[in-house]
């Protein structure tokens, strides 16, 4: 099989014979895969990412697997094609598959919960000295199964700055367990409806690294991928409050040759887009739907549905932050806050964008790169229609 995996190349050196090609990738603690082609060796390190088969050259590769349990080094999701073997195929061989004792004694018989999901319970676990973040699914067969799969499929194969790294999983008897890096801020949500209030460069920042993020996944990926779910609680933040996107448990996965789908309802009241309720094919503008949503959250520092602020026509974020940019009103929005009103040439731009995510009507809103682009300054952003009918004849 002519396997290679191009972007973990870490040293080339001249071709050896069969035993000293061994020898040398025996001996070197990082290298993982050595690939023989054309009379060069090129040494290879995890991560495994991209790999491909393609018998347009020939080469022979030599795998370096660990006698013991600890890691399982050969976890393959390759796509087949019912095709000629010229054709590319898919190999990723990055994640670690890991024994139920070992995370059970990584998590201290899992006692520290980091949060609890629909799917599944996160615990706070150590490997190899470094922290994780150990998600044990729920014992419900079907939905595991789903959710098992999904994420394996969807964050396995693939790699960016604003999703939050796979590192392994555990398929054992009963038991799916995803093993994922940790990250030491808390969720969006945490950040966002706290006792102090970020700056309003945090939150615009932390709202631009979301939207790459769902960029990468609508229009980058091999595989479309649409969220379905997004809301505060499953945006993770690192150390420097870079967003990150994790749990892929209602995420739906289109063919490269599918841009829309027809599904039952997915996500969280609140952030869920009309479509959904309308027997409409479900495209990647759900997403764009719910990320409008988020945003108006992240401008104001509040949440979407509020039943216990002051005055009722505050209560439904969406409705007020419209009522407040038609009558000139930001510094209602945000609360008379100093810092934002600043800067209300882009207070008021992120609102704008907000509202073309959030119509009511998917073919009116922007797609993800034009949501990107507008956060970025790259393309104006015209005064918003009404998002909702009901509003407008109100």
């Amino acid at each position: 099989m002519n396997v290679d995996w191009p972007s973990s190349d870490y040293m080339r050196l001249p071709s050896f014979t069969g035993d000293m090609r061994k020898e040398h990738c025996l001996r070197d603690c990082l290298c993982a895969v050595a690939i023989i082609r054309e009379g060069i060796c090129w040494k290879k390190k995890l991560p495994l990412l991209n790999g491909i088969v393609d018998n347009s050259r020939l080469s022979v590769a030599f795998l370096k697997i660990r006698k013991d349990n600890f890691t399982c080094l050969g976890f393959f999701f390759i796509y087949r094609r019912k095709r000629k073997w010229s054709q590319k195929e898919v190999v990723d061989m990055s994640l670690h598959c890991f024994t139920y004792k070992q995370l059970e004694e990584a998590t201290s018989g899992f006692k520290e919960e980091l949060r609890r999901g629909t799917f599944g319970t996160v615990y706070k676990g150590e490997l190899l000295e470094a922290f994780v973040a150990v998600k044990k699914l729920n014992c419900v067969v079907q939905d595991v199964e789903r959710e098992f799969k999904t994420e394996m499929k969807a964050i396995g194969q693939i790699h960016h700055n604003n999703l939050v790294r796979l590192i392994g999983y555990c398929d054992y008897k009963q038991h799916r367990l995803l093993v994922y890096e940790f990250l030491s801020n808390g969720t969006l949500a945490t950040f966002l409806f706290g006792d102090s209030k970020p700056s309003l460069k945090q939150r615009a920042e932390i709202a631009l690294g979301v939207a790459r993020g769902l960029l990468y996944f609508h229009e980058e990926c091999s595989s479309q991928i649409i969220n379905c779910d997004i809301k505060p609680q499953n945006r993770l933040l690192d150390e420097y409050n870079n967003a990150k996107i994790w749990d892929f448990g209602l995420a739906k996965l289109l063919a490269m040759n599918q841009s829309q789908t027809h599904t039952a309802i997915r996500g969280t009241k609140g952030y869920v887009a009309p479509e959904w309720f309308k027997n409409m094919p479900i495209t990647t503008k759900v997403d764009v739907y719910s990320f409008g949503e988020v945003l108006l959250e992240i401008v104001c520092c509040r949440r979407s549905v509020d039943m216990e602020i002051s005055g009722e026509e505050k209560e439904i974020l969406t409705d007020w932050a419209y009522d407040c940019h038609q009558d000139g009103a930001l510094d209602d929005l945000v609360s008379f806050e100093v810092e934002a009103l600043s800067d209300r040439k882009k207070l008021e731009t992120y609102v704008m964008v907000a509202m073309w995510c959030i119509q009511e009507n998917p073919s009116l809103g922007p797609n993800t790169r034009k949501v990107v682009q507008m956060l970025e300054g790259v393309v104006e952003v015209h005064v918003p229609s009404c998002p909702s009918p009901y509003l407008e004849t109100n």
